[in-house]
């Protein structure tokens, strides 16, 4: 999960604009191109339908086609102007996001950031389980458990059961990118791109590789217990978020707009900021992507500490409308001390969830495994699971999202806290 950063006047926004066209000049390239040159007073549009797909131009303005979203910059007076343009159903700031637990220090040359990761996510462990077990605290007994041939996740959600593979389905994972070389995704149909300028899709700092191997891990990993769910899927990994952990919006919409036009299913993103305001980019972004037949799966966030009495909120993208929004459950499968509860803006409910406490998968090399939690690690479940239904029923878009929440699991829980239930593969 990626939260927004707050400190300094530099860090939460870039001081770019993300320019929502309405429908009518998203079905007109031509047309849409003229109106952002416009708004901007630029003479140069990056279309991303007719250019190699990367990092966003930083010296005039995208044009993410397949979204009808646009980045630019502007003056105070162009600013004005686009806010009061009928031909925009938006006008927001460029957000600069960042991967939860990632210290802000930048890798030595050579050197790796997971150490410090690591380190942040023992501390955390080491605080939730001594507030569990706290004089007077009653710790829920586990449901589940990892085993020598399966993950605790794989059991509750009855994907060990499940035939399907999610052979002919593509996943797109728009994270940190992926370790192309793990020995675990060897021979797989994977495309990479990177859309962190100066960056390649190899991932140094974990979280991708992790939210990559549950969502479409192989079905037998040569470093121990079956992790991974689609272990039949295409893999299109789009590096969003960079080594530091950090990615703007413009790298977000991206890499949504590459995969809708590769013919992704399913998007997976573990990624968001801490805003309790819905935002008409990825709102509009999420329909769009639903209405071409891929499916958007978020992370509600890691913003709660419950056993604190702070139930968090779902933020950006997740809470809006058109985005699944994903809560975390623990062995017990119950509500995972960090996981956000439904906000009140509208969209802003969690729509389901799944296991995202102690979920072993792939990390960058030479360790290849790690166990973390997140709701960074309940998204990619349901994405992966996502893709067993669609290749079971050929549902895409809007009639998947149906199939997901009506085949979950009711739990003893509120639906503020895990909305449809517990996501469960299809036969399960």
């Amino acid at each position: 999960m990626a939260r927004a950063v707050e400190v300094g006047s530099g860090e939460r926004y870039t001081g770019r604009y993300l320019l929502v066209l309405g429908d009518d000049l998203r079905s007109d390239d031509d047309a849409a191109c003229t109106a952002i040159r416009e708004l901007s007073g630029a003479e140069e549009v990056t279309n991303t339908r007719d250019s190699d797909r990367g990092a966003a131009a930083r010296t005039h303005p995208t044009f993410f086609a397949e979204l009808g979203v646009a980045v630019a910059d502007l003056t105070a007076q162009q600013l004005d102007a686009a806010r009061a343009d009928r031909r925009l159903l938006g006008v927001e700031r460029e957000r600069v996001q960042r991967a939860i637990g990632v210290p802000r220090f930048d890798a030595a040359p050579g050197g790796s950031l997971s150490e410090e990761y690591l380190r942040g996510f023992r501390d955390a462990a080491q605080f939730l389980y001594a507030r569990a077990a706290g004089p007077g605290a009653r710790v829920a007994p586990a449901q589940f458990g990892d085993t020598e041939e399966l993950t605790w996740g794989l059991q509750a959600t009855g994907v060990a059961v499940a035939p399907e593979t999610g052979a002919g389905v593509a996943i797109a994972v728009l994270d940190t990118g992926l370790d192309l070389t793990h020995p675990d995704f060897a021979g797989r149909d994977i495309e990479a791109r990177s859309f962190v300028e100066g960056q390649e899709p190899q991932d140094v700092q974990g979280h991708g590789t992790h939210v990559a191997g549950t969502a479409c891990g192989a079905l037998a990993p040569g470093t121990g217990r079956r992790y991974g769910v689609a272990h039949g899927a295409r893999i299109l990994v789009g590096k969003v978020l960079g080594d530091d952990g950090s990615g703007t919006d413009a790298d977000i919409l991206a890499g949504m707009s590459w995969a809708v036009a590769a013919g992704a299913r399913v998007i997976s993103m573990s990624l968001g900021a801490d805003m309790q305001e819905v935002s008409t980019a990825y709102e509009t972004a999420g329909r769009r992507a639903l209405e071409a037949g891929t499916l958007v799966v978020a992370a509600a966030g890691n913003n709660a500490e419950r056993s604190a009495g702070n139930p968090g909120f779902v933020g950006v993208p997740a809470n809006s409308p058109s985005i699944m929004a994903v809560g975390a459950v623990d062995v017990a499968l119950a509500i995972a001390d960090f996981s956000a509860a439904s906000s009140p803006v509208e969209g802003g409910q969690v729509d389901i969830a799944a296991p995202g406490v102690d979920v072993y998968s792939s990390w960058p090399s030479p360790q290849n495994t790690n166990t973390i939690s997140g709701t960074s690690m309940a998204t990619p479940h349901v994405s992966g699971i996502a893709a067993l239904w669609s290749q079971r029923t050929g549902a895409t878009g809007q009639e998947l999202w149906t199939q997901l929440l009506q085949a979950a699991q009711r739990l003893p829980l509120p639906a503020t806290d895990v909305g449809a239930g517990l996501v469960r593969a299809p036969g399960a």
